[in-house]
């Protein structure tokens, strides 16, 4: 049998529940698994505030739970990487992943790659998104703070998330299209019970009106007798609306490769086959009658034992065999206990077996920002970079700027000399700052700068205002990779369309560090900065600069704003790729 150093026993396509728990299975069987994530690993239940009906876990967050599983795929020898899936060649016994960082070979494939948020095209849902329409309560709650709030769905995501946004609503009214909700009866009963939630069944949102300072009235229809009503809040002010009206498949990436349904999704057979022999899906995109995390993990399971015979038979059938994860940190605790139990005479305890549950083996550390795991893969990063950086704090006297201080001089100490800070604290009054400024200089901000030839700090446009911590840790260390080099790969269309920039432009990014959908945006817009000095990009925690998002009337994140010299500023709102970035860039 010939080992082959480039070869995978299966790419997993998605860091969702279905997809982490896939990798969790086969690497635990001491199979080579990569699991692939454009963004964010999760998936959607990360933007889920609460979970009280996932099996042995009483109740927990969605970003806890999969960060969970995340660190046991991991501990069992799970490779993880961050790049987009740019198409499959799936005829001959290896197959070819292709993604924006190069090509993947391997015996199987999982695709895990989930469903996104539906629009449901109300007048004035694309005008107004952001801006008083929102898909993720958890990202975009707080922005309706002491509003009325519409909520626009039947389903368990409806039901839940309204109850969730009643920590910020003064009322909650859900519309739903039938005559009653269709989840799980008690997830239902806690969203009709709720002295802040009124239910209106047999409605139908037509459409949304604004005034100067957001959405003043909604236009209303009866399913049943087709009349329509305008609603206004009580108070006679603003309001947001959520739509929760289910998901679209992503299913893009195997359009013309395996079989769908009339509706998108991937349709599989009795163990998550697809119409192509070792391609599997699993999760939200395939068709199913029920949508949830604990189906999802359910499939990956399912579809990780199938892939384990798949790949062994492939394996036999070519001679070849990818090499195994003999070293993760499962391995190296079983060879501590092992060794333990030998020089105290006694057995070890025996291995739990396949089927069980896996546990974590590396517990978190008593750091005051970054535990064992991170900090092991911080050291990653920086033993990766090719130049030193310097992190230029530009503070004041807040105690925020003490945080940011002491966040910073950790990841510093641990970088391995890879990176520097210098500080500037003088004319440090926020009050002074000034709006209009295309890139506002609010402080506190970290700024990315290489070393100049004199020795000097050469700041390269990319900074953070706030605590680049929560959802935009990861965005964060990724941008001092890009600007340390190499960075993350860029295919050749994609590098020359930033090259191709020309002239000046700023990007301001509104964030908040509980939106999981900023980090994507944040990513891609510092990724294109960090291969062209005419662009900068800033990120700005909202949370903390309440004057932007005033200014600016944001009601959604992420928020870019951007501004280009003698020509008009232009505001977007939502998650965007590199490419979608380029796109609003005009590259």
């Amino acid at each position: 049998m010939q080992q082959q150093d480039d070869l995978y026993d299966v790419v997993v396509i998605g860091g969702g529940p279905a997809g982490l728990t896939a990798g969790l299975y086969l690497a635990r069987a001491r199979y080579r698994v990569l699991i692939l994530e454009k963004a964010d690993f999760g998936g959607q239940i990360t933007i889920t505030s609460e979970v009280v009906n996932y099996p042995g876990v009483e109740r927990t967050d969605g970003r806890k739970l999969t960060a969970t599983m995340r660190k046991q795929a991991q501990n069992f020898g799970a490779e993880f990487k961050i790049a987009e899936a740019t198409g499959l060649d799936v005829d001959g016994d290896i197959k070819i992943v292709h993604t924006n960082r190069g090509d993947i070979r391997c015996f199987g494939i999982l695709i895990a790659t989930g469903a996104s948020p539906r629009k449901i095209g109300f007048t004035g849902e694309q005008e107004y998104a952001g801006r008083g329409v929102a898909y993720c309560a958890t990202c975009d709650g707080e922005f309706f703070n002491g509003r009325e709030v519409i909520v626009v769905g039947g389903g368990f995501a409806a039901a839940e998330e309204s109850v969730f946004l009643t920590k910020y609503a003064s009322k909650v009214t859900i519309l739903v299209r039938e005559g009653d909700f269709t989840c799980d009866a008690a997830v239902a009963a806690e969203a009709k019970n709720h002295p802040k939630i009124e239910v209106r069944y047999h409605t139908q949102l037509e459409g949304v009106a604004a005034g100067s300072g957001g959405l003043t009235e909604a236009t209303l229809r009866d399913t049943q007798t087709g009349e329509t009503t305008v609603w206004k809040p009580a108070d006679g002010g603003t309001f947001g609306v959520f739509v929760f009206a289910g998901y679209v498949p992503q299913t893009e990436l195997v359009r013309g490769v395996v079989e769908l349904d009339d509706h998108g999704y991937v349709v599989t057979h009795g163990y998550l086959e697809t119409s192509v022999p070792g391609v599997y899906a699993a999760g939200d995109l395939r068709v199913k009658n029920l949508r949830q995390v604990v189906t999802a993990t359910a499939d990956g399971a399912i579809a990780a034992v199938e892939l384990e015979r798949y790949a062994k038979q492939l394996s036999e059938k070519t001679g070849l065999m990818p090499p195994r994860p003999t070293t993760s940190a499962y391995e190296q605790q079983e060879e501590k206990a092992a060794k333990a139990a030998s020089a105290s005479g006694t057995s070890p305890a025996p291995a739990p077996q396949r089927s069980g549950s896996a546990s974590s083996a590396s517990g978190a550390g008593n750091h005051a920002f970054f535990d064992d795991a991170i900090r092991q893969q911080l050291a990653v990063v920086f033993s990766r970079m090719a130049r030193p950086l310097v992190l230029k704090l530009e503070l004041d006297d807040s105690p925020l700027s003490k945080e940011l201080q002491a966040f910073i001089g950790e990841m510093v100490a641990l970088s391995g000399g890879k990176l520097s800070t210098v500080v500037d604290t003088a004319s440090a009054d926020a009050g002074e700052t000034s709006l209009d400024d295309p890139l506002p200089d609010a402080r506190p901000n970290v700024r990315l700068c290489t070393v100049g030839a004199n020795g000097e700090p050469q700041e390269t446009g990319i900074a953070f205002h706030g605590v680049p911590s929560g959802h935009e840790f990861n965005s964060f260390v990724l941008a001092l990779y890009n600007v340390a080099g190499p960075g993350q790969a860029l295919d050749h269309d994609t590098a020359e369309r930033i090259a191709s920039i020309s002239k000046p432009v700023d990007v301001m990014l509104l964030v908040s560090l509980t939106c999981t959908m900023c980090p994507e945006t944040v990513l891609a817009t510092q990724r294109i900065a960090a291969a062209n000095p005419k662009v900068r990009a800033e990120a700005y925690d909202i949370a903390h600069f309440p004057q932007l998002k005033d200014k600016f009337s944001v009601m959604s994140v992420p928020c870019m704003v951007i501004t280009r010299p003698g020509a008009q500023q232009t505001i977007e709102f939502g998650k965007k790729s590199v490419p979608q970035m380029l796109d609003l860039l005009g590259a």
